[in-house]
């Protein structure tokens, strides 16, 4: 079973800070590397995979124990062909050839690892991701979909203890995605160590027990993503509300522990309230109108967007 150890690492490009003194830990399982689109999480797992180094910090490797059962000495991972062995890497963006067909492209990486038999490795990473019937066909004609799954083959190829993934379910098809969390489940429950990431967290809430958290480059958050995700449930939240009535209807709501503050946005012609108690608030704007006579013309959530909850998460 392999570890990946993250250390105080950055990593900078010219002036622009991409990922800012993260330090973290990735064991065996499955692990979601959640965030917005641009928080570093492609950065961080390019350190991970060995295609660019740190800035400042250290990420390191410690593989499985040799047949002797001794456990091996972590390292580097940048610029160690040894690690490489242990790692395999599905990136979000495509680099593919695709001149080639989906055998081929698998076939290449199969040699460049060394394998015996690449030939009978790459068949099996095709049939693993359910790509035989295609296999035959340049990947110019392929999906979406297609293409991330004959990505994933030759990540597979190898057969490695650590695979990384960048945002695995873009342009996949239901029955697609269904397939792949299957396969990333068993992976996990075999002992290796897979990090996917992900800006939605729907995917990480149904494969991943074990989160970390990136925004703006900072480690946000770390730890079971039910606990996480209460946080982010119990963080104040923000709504917009017009009513027939909003002076009075405010009046009756600031008096309750529930919300924090209300303000009347005159060019929105509506309140502006922050609740600080979710459930008990979702139930008194309701009675509170109907007790005196208020009708409600919109409620809606202000700053429900994936960047709002995350910093919240940094700021808490």
């Amino acid at each position: 079973m392999s570890t990946i150890h993250i250390d105080r690492v950055s990593r900078w490009f010219g002036n622009v800070v991409a990922v800012n003194d993260i330090t973290m830990d990735i064991a065996p399982g499955v692990t979601g590397l959640l965030g917005p689109n641009g928080a570093g999480k492609s950065t961080l797992i390019h350190m991970m995979g060995g295609f660019l180094s740190p800035s400042n910090g250290t990420v390191t490797l410690e593989p499985s124990p040799g047949p002797d059962g001794k456990p091996a000495a972590a390292a580097p991972i940048w610029r160690n062909e040894d690690s490489y062995r242990h790692i395999g890497l599905v990136p979000e963006r495509e680099g593919m050839y695709d001149f080639l067909t989906g055998e081929e492209f698998v076939l290449a990486n199969a040699e460049l690892h060394g394998l015996r038999d690449p030939r009978a490795a790459a068949a099996e990473a095709l049939a693993t991701v359910e790509m035989e019937h295609a296999r035959d066909r340049r990947i110019s004609t392929y999906s979406k979909g297609m293409r991330q799954r004959v990505k994933m083959a030759s990540a597979l190829v190898h057969h490695p203890t650590v695979l990384l993934l960048d945002e695995p379910f873009n342009g996949m098809d239901p029955r697609q995605r269904m397939h792949l969390m299957e396969l990333l489940r068993k992976m996990g429950d075999e002992g290796r160590t897979v990090l996917f990431s992900s800006h939605i967290l729907e995917e990480v809430e149904q494969l991943a027990s074990h989160i970390e958290v990136i925004v703006a480059g900072r480690h946000a958050a770390s730890g079971d993503f039910r606990k996480i995700r209460r946080l982010m449930t119990d963080r104040p939240h923000r709504y917009l509300v017009r009513s027939s009535d909003d002076r009075r209807l405010a009046a009756a709501l600031i008096a309750d522990a529930s919300t924090a503050g209300i303000e009347l946005d005159r060019t929105e012609q509506a309140l502006r309230i922050q609740a600080v108690d979710f459930t008990r608030f979702t139930t008194l704007l309701p009675r509170v109108a109907r007790e005196h006579g208020i009708r409600l013309h919109t409620v809606s959530p202000s700053d429900e967007s994936l960047e709002s909850v995350f910093s919240y998460l940094v700021a808490a």
